[in-house]
């Protein structure tokens, strides 16, 4: 024990005490460092957040050995700082390496920026759930059809990305379904991941349409690697066929013109 206390005594008390102040202020370098050190600790997060970061702090090292060496002339000073200096440059060239690797085309691009980045999805989990539809968008045709009732099996998960779809069954109307909504969400939710099903609707294009697809089987080894992709998914989807029943419930109307509700259970 006393030989632990000597030691910090002798770390504290060997060093004299500051008898006299240095009157002048250190030159425009060091406190230019200090300014940069505290404008990029204020960074966020995210790729571009790192950027932020890196670069003002990889400035501030930058400044403070310029200043020990023309200054302080403190050799050990200049050699921390500097090579702060190179681990921030370093890591400022990694993150932008890794920024300009995940690119998408102009429609995943549009896509993430009305529906992904919104919800502070990073561009690394985006490019996860790009890839697992093999990062291709597939066009319909004006009055084709992307499901048949009773014919087409349920084994993807399709997102319009551009045009309106028609949905209809036994040849009445039901609903529209717009750009960034599923076009097959009721169905993927009725059905568990190791069931087999078709649709009960027809699924027509009105215009060209353009939308992105993910296979149900890929799409299920995505959410068991990353179940923050899952639960994202659970929520997209939920609040998908919420908006589709509400949009039911405009067009059913009784008596007098008063709006019926289709979540009361005696609806059916």
């Amino acid at each position: 024990m006393g030989e632990n206390a000597s030691f910090w005594e002798s770390l504290i008390y060997a060093h004299p005490t500051c008898t006299t102040w240095k009157q002048e202020a250190e030159g425009s370098i060091y406190h230019l460092a200090s300014i940069l050190f505290v404008v990029g600790f204020m960074g966020g997060s995210g790729f571009f957040g790192l950027l932020y970061v890196f670069s003002l702090l990889g400035l501030g090292f930058l400044c403070s050995s310029v200043w020990a060496w023309l200054d302080v002339c403190a050799a050990d000073i200049f050699s921390w700082n500097f090579a702060l200096f190179t681990i921030c440059f370093i890591q400022f060239i990694y993150v932008t390496y890794q920024v300009r690797s995940v690119a998408f085309d102009r429609e995943f691009q549009e896509l993430y920026s009305a529906l992904f980045q919104p919800l502070g999805i990073s561009l690394t989990v985006y490019r996860k759930i790009v890839l697992c539809c093999d990062a291709e968008v597939i066009t319909l045709e004006k009055e084709h059809c992307y499901a048949m009732q009773g014919k087409t099996p349920i084994d993807k998960l399709s997102l319009l990305v551009s045009g309106r779809i028609r949905v209809t069954v036994d040849g009445e109307f039901l609903h529209y379904i717009f750009p960034l909504q599923f076009l097959d969400s009721p169905e993927w939710d009725s059905l568990r991941p190791t069931e087999e099903g078709i649709f009960q609707v027809t699924l027509t294009a009105e215009t060209d349409c353009r939308y992105v697809a993910w296979r149900r089987k890929k799409l299920y080894l995505l959410f068991a690697k990353h179940r923050f992709i899952s639960r994202l998914f659970s929520i997209l989807i939920g609040s998908d066929i919420a908006e589709k029943l509400y949009a039911l419930n405009d067009r059913v109307h009784v008596g007098q013109g008063f709006r019926y509700d289709i979540r009361l259970p005696n609806f059916y």
